[in-house]
């Protein structure tokens, strides 16, 4: 690991060799940045390069910061709004013989077993999320996927892992994470985020060519971008 520095801030990049004739700079769905360069070159050449697109690499980095998980602070307690692909649910808590949480008439119910406590309300609204997450997340990526067939690519592994930077990242090999605390936008937003993920498996950069594929796939993503972040933020 190194790294160069662009102004006040600082750049930190994994460093690999490999036979190739030129260095590729790559910025990764995590903002992390990975040089592969020729055997040959030299420590000096290759932080001269990565300065000279050090612009470039901020500029893919700041991009990811779109994904940012913006919804307000809870605290848990009744009359809170909570939402739930993408519709609004009324938060009511009681007391009850075993903890449990359940999505009836508007509401999102949870029963407390004993004292109702903010961290104990907050740790079962999680899992309910978590829960109905998991089995969403995996029904729309099998539906996104189906979008990709020309590409020739198969099913991506979906890991559900909460992320403090962004909704979805992609190892651009084989490995799609989705944010949990999407599962409170609409099911096309959902969509849109894990169309905009395996697009990564085509293209790894967002570059002209990264687009001109996510249009292709998903003529109308704007639409969802737009969406999500104004339903989120």
């Amino acid at each position: 690991m190194r790294s160069i520095q662009y102004g006040t801030q600082e750049i930190f990049f994994e460093l690999k060799r490999s036979s190739r004739k030129t260095m590729a700079i790559e910025v990764h769905p995590d903002s992390s940045v990975h040089i592969i360069a020729p055997e040959e070159s030299t420590i000096q050449d290759i932080d001269q390069k990565v300065e000279k697109r050090a612009r470039w690499i901020v500029k893919q980095q700041q991009y990811f910061e779109q994904f940012l998980p913006r919804t307000p602070e809870r605290q848990y307690v009744s009359g809170e709004t909570h939402y739930y692909l993408g519709k609004s649910y009324l938060l009511k808590v009681s007391k009850g013989t075993s903890n449990q949480v359940k999505l009836k008439g508007g509401k999102l119910n949870v029963v407390c077993k004993g004292e109702i406590k903010e961290d104990v309300v907050k740790k079962l609204v999680a899992q309910w999320y978590y829960q109905h997450a998991e089995k969403k997340f995996n029904s729309l990526a099998k539906e996104a996927h189906s979008k990709f067939k020309e590409y020739d690519f198969e099913m991506p592994q979906l890991e559900i892992r909460r992320m403090s930077k962004r909704w979805g990242s992609c190892n651009t090999i084989d490995k799609i994470t989705i944010n949990p605390e999407i599962i409170k936008a609409s099911s096309k937003c959902i969509e849109y985020v894990l169309v905009h993920e395996m697009t990564h498996l085509v293209v790894s950069n967002h570059n002209k060519k990264f687009y001109e594929t996510l249009t292709k796939v998903m003529p109308n993503w704007k639409k969802w971008k737009d969406k999500l972040e104004n339903k989120m933020a």
